[in-house]
């Protein structure tokens, strides 16, 4: 078997464009796929311009995170992840601070409306084979966007500190420790030794039960940690885009 099936197969290409040997050729490839040098295409084909086919469903889910990270900006202002003072201040917030109903509510809304646009954008892309090559590694950059953005909307969840938030996140960390092999409830863990001081609830809560600690870690996963990642991966995501022949279009 030849060695090189693995740089020569098309998973490999659809990650790695083309290989590191220092050439003419590779040098040009370094620049032009480059995000920052090489985000507009040069031309775009009018049936990609097509808003029947594609719905912007992409374009609208990243105006919804824009619209997250502004208003979630100010929201931090205001907003202080301890329990003696987290509903309080959600309440504040509403209550005091000028437009800071419209604030949280944009907040809220925006981030519903961008779960909702993420999901039907991968409807999208799947129901018109746009996730066929050479699309198959930015269609599984687009399922960690997914994830992702669950993960935003799952711990923002908890940052009002009311009852509903309270017991959805409590319900939500039970589910975690009934993970099989990683949660002390699931099946399989006895196989890597897993107890309530080190799995999957644990590692979510920081602690057995929603208090202070899960309260601070999910204020920093979701103010801090994930909206890196989301980024990230979008600017991979966006950049990918470009490089497979831009915008699918329709056949």
């Amino acid at each position: 078997m030849n060695a090189n099936w693995i740089t020569q197969s098309a998973i490999y290409r659809s990650v790695f464009r083309h290989d590191l040997e220092d050439k003419p050729r590779n040098r040009a490839l370094a620049v032009t796929s480059n995000v920052f040098l090489h985000v507009h295409p040069v031309q775009v084909k009018a049936s990609a311009l097509n808003i029947r086919f594609t719905f912007c469903m992409g374009g609208l889910a990243f105006l919804m995170f824009v619209i997250e990270v502004v208003t979630g900006v100010l929201l931090m202002f205001y907003y202080r992840p301890v329990p003696e003072y987290a509903y309080t201040d959600m309440k504040l917030i509403e209550h005091t601070v000028h437009y800071g109903m419209f604030l949280r509510n944009m907040h809220r809304w925006a981030a519903h409306a961008m779960v909702i646009l993420v999901m039907l954008h991968m409807l999208r892309v799947f129901l018109t084979g746009s996730y066929k090559p050479p699309r198959q590694f930015n269609w599984v950059v687009g399922v960690m966007l997914l994830t992702v953005t669950l993960l935003l909307s799952f711990t923002g969840y908890l940052l009002p500190w009311d009852q509903i938030a309270f017991w959805a996140i409590t319900v939500g960390s039970k589910m975690a420790a009934a993970t099989p092999f990683l949660g002390n409830e699931g099946p399989f863990h006895e196989i890597f030794r897993i107890n309530e001081f080190n799995d999957m609830q644990y590692l979510l809560l920081g602690d057995n039960k929603v208090w202070n600690n899960a309260l601070l870690r999910f204020y920093v996963l979701h103010c801090v940690l994930l909206p890196l990642v989301c980024t990230l991966f979008m600017v991979i995501h966006f950049w990918r885009i470009r490089k497979d022949g831009g915008i699918s279009r329709p056949l």
